[in-house]
């Protein structure tokens, strides 16, 4: 018995949205990284990009536990010398909700080529709104 390989005609990809409203961030982040990567499907291969599309909304609602909101730090340079600039979380939760999620789930995929393909499938707002209804997303239970 063969092994069938996918081909990307036969990948099929399918719409979820996740309500970030009084959840955790790592387990709302490793469920969505799960669901964009495709391991919860049962043709999951490693090297190709066979994930879901997700909507994630209501981010500012995110929830962390312990001391996390004051003593977790985001960093990032500018590419300039002395460029380094860091932010804390509750900084980044009242400038850029949208960015604790995508940086938490860009953590969880691979760090190469595919998984920067892979990350343009997670969608993030901040608010209930979202321009995505068309695609009739089903909902993600975590």
């Amino acid at each position: 018995m063969k092994t069938k390989t996918l081909k990307i005609s036969e990948i099929d990809k399918e719409w979820w949205i996740a309500d970030a409203e009084s959840q955790i961030l790592g387990r709302l982040a490793s469920k969505v990284a799960q669901v964009i990567r495709g391991k919860h499907k049962v043709n999951f291969v490693p090297h190709m990009d066979n994930g879901d599309c997700v909507v994630v909304i209501n981010a500012e609602k995110i929830m962390v536990t312990g001391n996390k909101e004051d003593k977790k730090s985001y960093f990032r340079h500018t590419g300039y010398v002395g460029g380094v600039k860091m932010t804390n979380l509750a900084h980044m939760r009242r400038t850029y909700p949208e960015r604790i999620i995508e940086n938490a789930v860009k953590g969880m995929l691979p760090h190469n080529k595919l998984g920067r393909r892979m990350l343009k499938h997670l969608k993030v707002y901040a608010g209930s709104d979202h321009p995505h209804i068309a695609q009739t997303p089903k909902t993600l239970e975590i």
